[in-house]
């Protein structure tokens, strides 16, 4: 088990390699774009530039989440990975890529913020949830690390369905997720639940996000268990 474990696991991470370069690369690039521009915006009256690192490696995780099951799992399947040891290494990756990308991205945070006091910058800011708690390195990348993961599990099992089900059911189930949607903003619930959570906003609810994704990837066993190559269109 350990062996074809550590087999996927280095296939999964050399097959996403080129995936993340590229994202990290756009990201950097941008973050250096405007940390320029809120440079040349030292000497006019204005509130300064802010940048959400967060937002994007967010949306990243959920479209990775959903194509993981296209390009990943007939080709392990195709060399002879048991059922188990592909649930097995997918959640370790999912893990990994969580704890990574958010320790890397929230170091790189700290480092820019500290540079910026040192030459007294105060046009470029960083936007993070944990603004809205006690702003500390540790705290941005729990969040990170639960949200991301959270999103990966989500949209991993969300494209399982696709697999499994075809365009009918992925469809059906994505069309009643906007129909209950839709339901909890005319009947006022949905927005009474936000409402709540802003009030009782913590980080103890980061850690029941993460709960739930461990919870949300159980069941993707339910798809996994009996997955063949062969996906339905």
């Amino acid at each position: 088990m350990g062996r074809q474990v550590k087999g996927l696991l280095y296939f999964f991470v050399t097959d996403m390699r080129r995936q993340f370069i590229i994202f990290w690369s756009i990201l950097i690039a941008s973050m250096l774009a405007s940390i320029i521009i809120a440079y040349m915006l030292l000497n006019l009256e204005s509130n300064g530039l802010y940048f959400g690192k967060s937002g994007a490696m967010y949306i990243f995780c959920s479209i990775f989440g959903f194509v993981a099951v296209k390009e990943g799992i007939p080709f392990a399947i195709k060399m002879g990975a048991t059922r188990k040891n592909l649930f097995v290494s997918v959640v370790l990756l999912f893990l990994g890529i969580s704890i990574l990308q958010a320790v890397f991205a929230n170091t790189l945070h700290t480092v820019v913020i500290w540079m910026f006091d040192q030459l007294s910058i105060t046009t470029f800011n960083f936007v993070h949830p944990a603004q809205l708690l006690t702003d500390t390195w540790l705290s941005r990348v729990v969040i990170d690390t639960t949200v991301m993961f959270f999103l990966l599990s989500v949209m991993y099992v969300f494209g399982l369905i696709f697999y499994r089900t075809g365009l009918i059911g992925g469809g059906s189930v994505a069309g009643a997720a906007l129909i209950l949607a839709m339901a909890g903003v005319a009947q006022g619930w949905l927005a009474d639940f936000f409402i709540e959570l802003a009030q009782s906003f913590d980080m103890v609810f980061f850690y029941q996000i993460f709960a739930a994704g461990i919870i949300v990837y159980g069941f993707s066993w339910l798809f996994i268990r009996n997955i063949t190559t062969v996906k339905v269109r």
